[in-house]
């Protein structure tokens, strides 16, 4: 082919024919989440291959639950005299925010980690409505 393919991940693929593989860090299973609603609240449970529980983070701030989840992987590879073959290193970075309510404090979510899944119980707590005050006027 003479012209290069716009469809390749690399321009250089069709001029040489080489076939190494592309090396990418797959962000596709990254904080999959599935929400199970229950009698008393909801079951979120998250997947979070590769993370280790202390680079989890769960925040609750004004009714919003935000999951945070850094990554830091590094692979190097070293023939036999010390010279690097291949150095491959990615860090970053993601989050996921869901509406919980203002009613919902931190103390109410029960959160466990285990095995790259994040479940967290979260109870329903419906809005306690503000009491309305009646203002009047005075009348002269």
């Amino acid at each position: 082919m003479l012209m290069p393919s716009i469809f390749n991940d690399n321009l250089f693929d069709d001029f040489f024919d080489f076939n190494y593989p592309t090396f990418r860090y797959d962000t596709s299973e990254l904080m999959k989440t599935d929400i199970k609603e229950t009698d008393n609240g909801y079951e979120v449970t998250m997947n979070l291959p590769g993370v280790k529980k202390e680079d989890v983070k769960a925040e609750l701030k004004d009714g919003y639950l935000t999951i945070q989840a850094s990554s830091n992987t590094n692979k190097d590879e070293k023939d036999n005299d010390g010279k690097y073959i291949r150095r491959e290193r990615y860090a970053g970075t993601c989050s996921r925010s869901f509406y919980v309510g203002d009613a919902v404090t931190q103390e109410d979510i029960k959160a466990k980690f285990e095995n790259g899944t994040l479940t967290l119980d979260i109870p329903k707590k419906e809005a306690k409505p503000a009491v309305e005050e009646k203002k009047y006027i005075s009348i002269e």
